[in-house]
């Protein structure tokens, strides 16, 4: 209740302090922020970063996805006969479709 009170409050008071300083300021922080996002730098670090944190959610899955797909049936690779979206009618249709032949 105390973090919800005191998010309310900031909340609050960044609005007050926002509508004050007026539709220049924002358009002065906006121009700031796009001149930012522009510098090549900030978007070489950008690109560094991203690649960084898609190596480590591949080191991630490939630690944890043997355990989770034990855990979740429709997280195992194809080859397995539970794999599909997750949702069970379809797994459930695919299924009775491979063993029968006939579509459901």
């Amino acid at each position: 209740m105390r973090y919800r009170m005191t998010f309310a409050i900031g909340l609050a008071v960044g609005y007050v302090l926002g509508s004050r300083a007026g539709r220049e300021r924002y358009e002065q922080i906006k121009r700031t922020a796009q001149r930012v996002a522009d510098n090549p730098r900030v978007q070489q670090a950008a690109g560094v970063v991203g690649a960084q944190a898609s190596r480590l959610a591949g080191m991630a899955r490939s630690r944890v996805g043997g355990t989770l797909q034990d855990k979740i049936p429709f997280l195992g690779d194809k080859g397995h006969p539970d794999a599909g979206t997750g949702w069970p009618e379809e797994d459930l249709a695919e299924r009775r479709t491979r063993e029968t032949g006939i579509p459901y």
